[in-house]
């Protein structure tokens, strides 16, 4: 049943918390009560022709009929145009994750993308924005109990005064126009969190000054792209309350002001004004164990789409633009992946980027690239920085290699109970000669990445040790062969992890640091720490000792690629690791190990990782004998050599 009215009053009943909200409808002589969210009642201004169709028999209550959430569906009209509002915006996607080296799909996201409707939905947006890169706040939210107190925390917690249950009042930082999608993992692990990011949008800002290049401010260079009616009225209680407290002193002097009240007038006043054909996205938090893996490119295409589809936030004039003004945009792509241009600096040295809903939008931005003097190149603002090594200058090539291990038994010395215990099984004195390896003929190009595999104890520690100290000229017996040799190019720059043997040194110093230190530069350091599957900003500060196991482990991967070697030797590799982080990890790692050149033989006993690396050639380690095979994966691969000596 569909039926037309008009708006007559909406509120934030004080007794619940704000993200509650009632629209009132008079539509067909009948006057409706419609319960939906507070950050979207509050948009509609009395007046406003809306289509309401009902869904359920409304309950009855004072001569009002009262709708529920699920109750009703609700469109707005503005200018002619019919604007969908409840239910709000919602959409299940799938994020296949690919090799890209053979295009075999490894692990597939479900993802249900939708603005954030209940008191949870909050509490997660507030537990992921304790994650956020420019986070200034220990404490990210509000909380008031139900007698009143209000307090700070970053989870839902009893009232630390009076100990009674609390409801979240406020996520500090955003504003009273701000509106929130998240993203939701529908099909998920019991140890994985439900809300994986969100969006939060606002109206643009109100004003934008650029910092050119000699340092001097040109003033509202926004409205010298766009046309000035885009981005305003904008949403600037600020101003309005300015001006009602300026008014108030001219009429009473200097009589006491309630400022708390300035405010709230200012806002409701803000709100109504605010219609603009742009819109901010002011946040985009990832879960710091999800990024790096495309999540954040997919957080922002949906958010694009809910603005333009619904007019977010204040569901009025049609969306021309988005802006976004991110220092973060330096650091991680995503922004510019989506298609986001860089045009302009702020006054205050930050990044703004836009992207374009319409053609339009899309003409005026070209127009500046191509004509503005200052305007930067294309568009762009971020520029990979880890780059290429120097590849090795040739293959690392096993001839006839053969490595026993020797050992002596001796049961003097031992305790005189323990002596009797093993001379009752024989044992007494032995040398033991173990066969590790035999007769290892093969070759590794430059540039290859091969996973070793084989049982515990098989030979896989040893064939890297024999390669390192091939390459370091070592002479100690455990790191040259029995038999055969072993040929390693002389510009080989080998960086290793041998779990008790060879690892990285981390002193006091932050994560950050550390790897900065090692490649002396800034945007290639984030780049390494986000590749290695540690992209939140809050642990580049942290010491490796404050760090978790699995944490370490990302931590010491970093470590190793901030050596930019063009030989890299794991061993152990992502064992402390979840499947799916371990997954991520190495899908990455892979791709840092592709896109700079680099040489990598990687020892996994995991099938999921091993899928996830996709190397080039899979290398057999098995109790004297080694096979490598080719996968056949790509006409590069298919046309290497790949003998093995089988012992």
């Amino acid at each position: 049943m569909l039926i037309r009215g008009k708006v007559t009053g909406s509120e934030i009943p004080r007794f619940k918390h704000r993200w509650f909200g009632i629209l009132e409808v008079e539509a067909e002589g009948e006057k409706y009560r419609l319960y939906m969210t507070g950050n979207v009642a509050q948009w509609f201004l009395n007046g406003d022709e809306v289509e309401i169709e009902i869904l359920n028999k409304p309950n009855g209550k004072d001569g009002v009929k009262v709708l529920d959430f699920d109750d009703y569906k609700l469109w707005k009209f503005y200018e002619g145009d019919r604007i969908p509002v409840w239910p709000l915006f919602e959409k299940t996607v799938e994020a296949k994750r690919y090799s890209p080296l053979t295009g075999e799909l490894l692990y597939t996201y479900k993802i249900r993308a939708r603005e954030a409707k209940y008191e949870s939905d909050f509490e997660a947006i507030a537990e992921l924005e304790q994650y956020h890169y420019a986070s200034q706040k220990e404490k990210v939210a509000l909380w008031r109990c139900e007698n009143g107190h209000i307090f700070e925390a970053n989870t839902r917690q009893r009232c630390p005064i009076c100990g009674a249950e609390s409801h979240i009042l406020e996520i500090k930082g955003s504003t009273p126009a701000s509106r929130f999608l998240i993203f939701e993992l529908v099909e998920r692990e019991e140890y994985e969190p439900r809300i994986l990011s969100y969006v939060r949008v606002d109206p643009p800002i109100p004003l934008m000054h650029r910092r050119l290049l000699n340092g001097e401010i040109e003033k509202n260079i926004r409205e010298k792209v766009f046309p000035e009616e885009w981005f305003h009225p904008a949403f600037w209680p600020e101003r309005i309350m300015k001006e009602l407290y300026e008014e108030l002193k001219r009429k009473y002097g200097k009589r006491r002001i309630a400022r708390s009240y300035l405010w709230e007038q200012a806002k409701w006043k803000a709100l109504a004004e605010t219609n603009t054909a742009g819109a901010r996205i002011a946040r985009v938090v990832v879960h710091p164990d999800y990024r790096s893996d495309g999540l954040g490119q997919l957080s922002v295409k949906s958010a694009l789409e809910w603005i333009a589809e619904r007019r977010i936030p204040e569901m009025r004039k049609r969306k021309q633009v988005v802006e976004t003004i991110a220092q973060m945009a330096r650091y991680n792509p995503f922004f510019e992946k989506v298609g986001f241009k860089f045009l302009w600096e702020t006054a205050s040295g930050r990044p703004v980027l836009f992207y374009p809903l319409t053609e339009e939008a899309k003409e005026y931005i070209e127009r500046f690239l191509r004509e503005d003097p200052y305007a930067p190149p294309e568009g762009k603002l971020w520029k990979p920085s880890y780059g290429k090594v120097e590849p090795l200058a040739g293959p690392i090539v096993f001839r006839n290699v053969g490595k026993v291990f020797e050992s002596e038994l001796d049961i003097k010395g031992l305790p005189e109970e323990i002596q009797e215990l093993l001379k009752a099984f024989g044992v007494r004195h032995r040398v033991i000669q173990r066969p590790i390896l035999r007769n290892l003929n093969f070759e590794i190009q430059p540039g290859e990445l091969i996973a070793v595999v084989g049982a515990s104890g098989a030979g896989k520690t040893t064939l890297l040790r024999l390669i390192l100290g091939a390459a370091n000229g070592w002479w100690e017996e455990r790191f040259r062969p029995t038999e055969g040799e072993i040929e390693v190019p002389n510009n080989a720059k080998v960086s290793v992890m041998i779990p008790g043997e060879f690892e990285p040194t981390f002193g006091t110093e932050s994560i950050l640091e550390h790897v900065y230190r090692k490649i002396s530069d800034l945007n290639a350091a984030v780049e390494v720490l986000n590749r290695a599957g540690l992209s939140d900003a809050v642990l580049y500060r942290a010491r490796y000792s404050e760090l978790s196991t699995g944490q370490k482990e990302r931590a010491r991967i970093a470590s190793l690629l901030a050596e930019k070697p063009n030989l890299l030797l794991i061993d152990e590799f992502a064992a402390h690791l979840d499947t799916l982080t371990a997954m991520r990890v190495a899908k990455k790692v892979a791709e840092i190990i592709r896109e700079a050149g680099i040489t990598a033989l990687i020892i996994t006993h995991r099938p999921e990782v091993l899928k996830a690396l996709d190397p080039d050639r899979v290398l057999f380690v098995g109790y004297g004998t080694a096979r490598v095979e080719d996968k056949g994966k790509s006409e590069k691969a298919g046309n290497r050599s790949s003998l093995a000596g089988i012992g």
